[in-house]
């Protein structure tokens, strides 16, 4: 079991809860809040799939947070936790992190408190930066990395640098999971292979194929399939029993 809904708390975030064995994570530039048995994590963002079991546990509830936003709530560079599960005790003091676990325990739904914890740490680290949500968006609009360091008025080694501390590898990295994100989105409406490229921004059927081999570990054919006997929203970063 899986479902999700967009936070009423936290711009940009989804909420969203799992039970049982859970399936395998992809890369979607999204850094997650986790509560499992007692427990807060931190799922780091993606560069491949993630298997099942990685996060002991038979019920999760998280919080994934619009790419680039993790960092300023954390903390911590978003490129120190890239492809990593890691207890948020291990990246704030002990003893805070163990007041926040009994005051999520005490929440009939553990989701709400970990979109109070966001909200007040969000809060304190002051205005957001523009930066990520502008590189973001202009990456979903297909835009080449040497014209969006010009837009945005910096070098393409500072804004891979920017990018790296933001969302945890550079934009180009970035580009090419938003765009697997957008074609995994555009098979599971039954969309042809074909198009599915074309729609997405890929070269050819053929590029599709080998980004979604690197990405997801599998074939876009055995995803969908397995997307469609599961008949459950798709699980991306965090979202899911293997965390």
């Amino acid at each position: 079991m899986y479902e999700e809904a967009p936070s009423g708390e936290v711009p940009g975030a989804v909420v969203w809860r799992a039970r049982g064995p859970g399936g395998v994570v992809l890369p979607d530039g999204c850094m997650d809040l986790l509560w499992t048995e007692g427990r807060l994590l931190v799922a780091g963002p993606d560069t491949g799939p993630h298997p099942a079991g990685e996060v002991p546990g038979r019920a999760f509830a998280g919080l994934r947070l619009a790419p680039g936003t993790g960092p300023a709530l954390l903390g911590v560079p978003a490129h120190e936790l890239r492809d990593r599960r890691v207890e948020l005790a291990d990246l704030w003091p002990g003893p805070y992190v163990r007041r926040l676990s009994e005051r999520t325990a005490a929440y009939e739904d553990p989701c709400a408190a970990l979109e109070a914890l966001a909200r007040t740490r969000l809060a304190a680290a002051g205005p957001p930066d523009p930066l990520p949500a502008e590189v973001t968006a202009r990456l979903r609009a297909g835009q080449p990395v040497a014209a969006i360091a010009r837009a945005v008025g910096l070098g393409e080694r500072q804004l891979r640098r920017r990018s790296l501390d933001a969302f945890g590898y550079g934009p180009r990295t970035l580009g090419r999971v938003l765009r697997f994100q957008r074609a995994l989105a555009l098979a599971r409406r039954g969309l042809p292979q074909a198009e599915v490229a074309c729609a997405a921004g890929y070269a050819d059927q053929a590029h599709l194929a080998r980004e979604v081999r690197a990405l997801a570990g599998t074939t876009l054919g055995a995803y969908t399939a397995s997307a469609g006997a599961n008949s459950e929203t798709p699980q991306p970063s965090g979202s899911s029993t293997t965390a």
